[in-house]
């Protein structure tokens, strides 16, 4: 997420002509949005990221089904 914010940052100075960003070539900002296509389209499936992240979510949905139905259980007693 960093880098899009980066890549967003110097676009938004390129094109306002901002101090030194003006004499900036757009060569630059156009490889590191490169970069991070090839970040989020090839590395981080390959080294399993994004999955990883989903897994997070999915066991995190899980404790916090746990944690409400003990409670409930609870509360019925």
């Amino acid at each position: 997420m960093p880098i899009i914010l980066l890549i967003i940052a110097l676009v938004a100075l390129k094109y306002f002509e901002v101090w030194k960003f003006a004499d900036l070539s757009w060569i630059w900002i156009v490889l590191i949005m490169g970069v991070a296509f090839v970040w989020f389209e090839i590395l981080e499936p390959m080294l399993g990221l994004d999955k990883r992240k989903a897994h997070n979510v999915d066991e995190q949905r899980r404790k916090d089904r746990i944690k409400k139905n003990f409670d409930d259980l609870k509360k019925r007693k």
